[in-house]
């Protein structure tokens, strides 16, 4: 079955206006989503959906209300989420960051009481569009277990930068993990394993089953580089944005607790360092020696590519995200034939 895209943005403003939201809401939520799904990053994108309602179910993912400024300088500020869609609170965000960092040069936002966001570099992007640099990062509820120990304490703790630059998409996105819990999450709905080398059971043992994964820990990548990297992120987006972490993150994987993360979002503008068109001809030129140096790639390469490929064909449903996806359409009356093509 297929969707395509500008069909999964039709079908997913349907849903969250049914829910609730109202058309402009909607869309930033519908927009982030799509994101993910066109850059391949499926686990973070409409098949999250039976997680979100589940949220909304239970009361951890509200529909209505506004976010709250609870500190703010010039530069900085802390927001609460007031438990609304992750989307949407990280998308008003990382606005803000931008808007200061034209104003101040750099701008720093940090959240708490919010929800999972979909992809990290989604957020990053929007930086590159107002031609800053961008710097998003989160924690998650723990999935890393500290080198040496089998207990997870850490989050898959995702980064993203983006970089603007005068015709290539530079972007990073990537979880401190060796694999997103997400894509764990997708591995367990589709009946697949999950690579070697990514994960060990609750006895420390490696595992290729993902309901293992998931009851066990998920290895760094890097080892002891993503192990550091993952530990100083969780600092980052946890004490300093007055959110949990290590244990006391909830909420994440599943929504079935109030959700007690914290993300950090910062922007740069370069045009207060240098002049932008310059910083973004030397991006390029950088780009053009790595490009002739060999059969390699850009960071953002992958994305860019899969964004084309599913523009082009689609994006494609399985039978089990077909079903859940009919049940949420059925409780709303909303008919999801209309919006898939076999």
């Amino acid at each position: 079955m297929i969707l395509t895209a500008e069909k999964e943005k039709s079908l997913l403003m349907a849903i969250l206006t049914k829910l609730g939201l109202n058309e402009e809401d909607a869309e930033i939520v519908a927009n982030a989503t799509l994101d993910a799904d066109l850059k391949g990053f499926t686990s973070h994108g409409i098949g999250r959906f039976p997680q979100y309602i589940h949220g909304i179910k239970n009361g951890n993912i509200k529909t209505d209300g506004e976010i709250t400024i609870e500190r703010e300088t010039e530069a900085i500020a802390l927001i609460n989420g007031n438990s609304l869609f992750g989307q949407l609170v990280a998308h008003k965000s990382m606005i803000l960051a931008i808007e200061k960092a034209k104003k101040m040069g750099i701008g720093a936002v940090g959240t708490h009481n919010s929800n999972h966001f979909g992809v990290t570099g989604y957020y990053s992007d929007l930086a590159i569009r107002n031609d800053v640099v961008g710097i998003v990062t989160a924690n998650t509820e723990p999935a890393i277990a500290p080198l040496g120990a089998n207990k997870p304490l850490i989050g898959t703790n995702p980064i993203a930068i983006g970089i603007p630059s005068k015709d290539t998409y530079i972007a990073v996105d990537m979880a401190t993990s060796a694999s997103a819990r997400g894509k764990l999450l997708e591995s367990l709905r589709k009946g697949e394993e999950i690579p070697e080398g990514v994960a060990l059971d609750s006895e420390g043992n490696p595992t290729t089953d993902p309901a293992e994964a998931l009851k066990g820990s998920i290895l760094p990548f890097g080892a002891h580089k993503g192990y550091a990297l993952a530990f100083m992120i969780e600092l980052m987006t946890g004490p300093l944005v007055n959110a949990a972490f290590g244990t006391g993150v909830k909420g994440t994987a599943n929504h079935a607790e109030n959700c007690t993360k914290g993300d950090l979002f910062i922007a740069i503008d370069p045009s207060k360092f240098v002049e932008l068109d310059d910083f973004k001809e030397k991006n390029e030129e950088f780009v053009t020696q790595v490009r002739e140096s060999g059969d390699t790639f850009v960071p953002g390469d992958l994305e860019v590519k899969n964004i084309a490929n599913n523009q082009k064909s689609g994006l494609s449903i399985d039978k089990k995200l077909y079903e859940n996806l009919k049940g949420i359409c059925d409780d709303l009356d909303i008919d999801i034939n209309d919006y898939i093509s076999e």
